[in-house]
C-alpha cells in the first residue's frame, strides 16, 4: 500500500517559492492572486496544505467541537457539534463570500432526560435533516420560507439500539432505493474474555456479533422502527464513524477503525512498534450478508493479508480462518481514526476526483513510541467505480505540528466531510470548530498548458 508523504513536503516547497520569488513568473502570479480572490481564498488555506491547484475558504471558525456536517441544495450547511449552545449547528452565507454571517442552532446537545449525546450521524437526505445519537436516528422536515433551523421536535426514524461504550456513535448513510444504513460499533476492544486484560482469551464464538459491530438496514421512508425490525446487513465489523453509499457501485462503503493493544496484551507476540503500525484502518465494500471478521481476525497492511487475532491462537502471521473474511479495498497504517468518508458527487474538482472517495483522518493516540498520525483527508481513486487499491494525500497540515507527540497537540482535527451543491468540499474540525470550503482553482491546469 502506497504511504502518505508528510506535510513538510509541500511547505518546503513554499518556502522554495518564497525565497526565489524575484524568479517566478509575474503573468503565474497575477493569475493565481486573481484565482484567490474570485474563489475567496483565506490566506494559507486557513492553515491547512492542499494540492497544487486548490485553495480553502474558512466558513466559519469556533462553532463548538465539530463532528459531520452536510449542505442543503440551497447551500446552508448543518453540522453536529458538542456545544451546550445546541447540538446542531446551521450556517448560512447572505453575502456571497462563502463564509458563514449567519448561525443558528437547534436540538440541545443532549436528548432531553437521558444524558445521550448527539455524536456524529448527520445528513440532508430527500426533504428531511437527518441527525443520529447514541441510541436512535431523528429527522426534522427542512426548514419552509427562508428559515434556517426547523420547527418542533424531530420524528423518531429508529430506536432501541443497545446501550454499550465504547463506540456508542450511530453514523448513518443512504442508498438510492430508499434504504437507511446505521452502524453499531462493537461494545469491546476485542471480544476478550476479560476486556483489555494482558492474555486473556477471546470468546468463540463473540456475542457481541448478535446486536453490535456491524451495519443495519432500514426502510428510509418509515417510523417507528426498531434495530430488532432492521435487516443485519453486514457483520465483523469494529466500529465504523465513516460511510458512505457509491452510486457507482452501487455499494456500501466503510472505513473500520481497527482494534488496539496489540502490545499492551499481548506482549511477547507484538512489539511497540509493530503495535503502533498495526491493525490496519480498512475501507470495506460491503454487500448483504458479508463478514468482516472482526474480533477473530484483523488486516496486517504490511504483510496485505487479514491474519488470526492473539485472541483465538494468533502469533501475528497465521491466517488460518481468516481466509474465509471480507479483505479491505484500500488499507491504512494503524491508528489514524478514520471518522468519515465520502464520495465525491460534484463537477467542481477535476475529472479524476469524480466518483472517488475522501476519507478523514482524526489522528492517533496511541502510536508511541513512534510519532502520532493521521490528521489529514486522504483521496483513494476510483476508476469505473472500482478502488484502485492505493491512496494518496489531499489536505494535510491540520495538526500544526511535527512530529506530533500527542493528540492534544494538534491544532485541528478533521472529522466531517461533504460536497456542496456547488462542488466544493467541506471539511469539519473537533478541535475548535473551523469549518473548510475547498475549491479547485484551476491554477494548475492553466500553468501546465502555459509550459506548453
Amino acid at each position: 500500500m502506497q504511504r502518505l508523504t508528510s506535510h513538510l513536503v509541500p511547505a518546503l516547497f513554499l518556502s522554495m517559492a518564497l525565497l526565489f520569488a524575484g524568479c517566478g513568473d509575474p503573468a503565474a502570479d497575477s493569475e493565481r492572486s486573481q484565482a484567490n480572490s474570485e474563489f475567496n481564498c483565506a490566506p494559507e488555506n486557513g492553515g491547512i496544505t492542499l494540492p497544487d491547484g486548490f485553495c480553502a475558504t474558512l466558513v466559519a471558525d469556533s462553532v463548538g467541537r465539530a463532528r459531520h456536517l452536510d449542505v442543503a441544495p440551497n447551500g446552508d450547511i448543518y453540522l453536529k457539534t458538542r456545544s451546550e449552545a445546541g447540538g446542531i449547528a446551521a450556517l448560512r452565507d447572505t453575502t456571497g463570500d462563502d463564509r458563514a454571517d449567519v448561525i443558528e442552532r437547534f436540538s440541545d446537545m443532549t436528548e432531553p432526560g437521558n444524558g445521550i449525546l448527539w455524536e456524529t450521524g448527520m445528513a440532508v437526505h430527500d426533504g428531511y435533516i437527518w441527525a443520529s445519537n447514541t441510541e436512535a436516528v431523528y429527522r426534522w422536515p427542512m426548514p419552509e420560507d427562508g428559515a434556517l433551523v426547523p420547527d418542533g421536535d424531530p420524528e423518531i426514524v429508529v430506536s432501541g439500539f443497545p446501550e454499550q461504550d465504547p463506540h456508542d456513535s450511530k453514523s448513518i448513510a443512504f442508498d438510492e432505493g430508499g434504504h437507511l444504513y446505521v452502524n453499531v460499533g462493537a461494545p469491546s476492544n476485542a471480544c476478550q474474555e476479560e476486556s483489555r486484560t494482558p492474555g486473556s482469551p477471546g470468546l468463540d464464538p463473540c456475542p457481541q456479533l448478535e446486536r453490535h459491530a456491524g451495519i443495519w438496514r432500514f426502510d428510509a421512508d418509515a417510523l417507528g422502527q426498531t434495530q430488532q425490525g432492521g435487516t443485519h446487513y453486514a457483520t465483523g465489523i469494529r466500529n465504523v464513524v465513516g460511510l458512505d453509499w457509491n452510486a457507482d457501485d452501487d455499494a456500501l462503503y466503510v472505513a473500520q477503525h481497527g482494534r488496539d493493544m496489540l502490545h499492551t496484551l499481548w506482549p511477547d507476540l507484538y512489539t511497540q512498534e509493530e503495535n503502533a503500525e498495526l491493525p490496519a484502518e480498512e475501507v470495506l465494500r460491503l454487500t448483504e450478508g458479508v463478514n468482516a471478521g472482526w474480533p477473530y481476525c484483523y488486516y496486517d497492511w504490511r504483510q496485505e493479508e487479514k491474519v488470526l487475532a492473539p485472541e483465538y491462537g494468533g502469533d501475528g502471521d497465521e491466517v488460518g480462518r481468516c481466509d474465509q473474511y471480507l479483505d479491505p479495498v484500500v488499507a491504512f497504517p494503524g491508528h489514524w481514526a478514520p471518522n468519515d468518508l465520502h464520495f465525491y458527487r460534484g463537477e467542481q474538482f477535476p475529472d479524476r476526483f469524480r466518483g472517488g472517495a475522501f476519507i478523514a483522518f482524526h489522528g492517533s493516540w496511541n502510536r508511541a513510541p513512534l510519532p502520532q498520525q493521521g490528521y489529514r483527508v486522504s483521496f483513494v481513486p476510483f476508476e469505473d467505480g472500482t478502488a484502485t487499491g492505493e491512496y494518496e494525500p489531499f489536505a494535510d497540515g491540520f495538526a500544526g505540528v511535527d512530529p506530533i507527540p500527542s493528540r492534544g497537540a494538534a491544532e485541528y482535527r478533521p472529522v466531517g466531510l461533504a460536497t456542496g451543491p456547488d462542488g466544493a468540499l467541506y471539511i469539519s474540525d473537533s478541535q475548535k470548530g473551523r469549518i473548510w470550503r475547498v475549491v479547485y482553482t484551476g491554477t494548475e491546469e492553466n500553468e501546465q498548458t502555459d509550459e506548453g
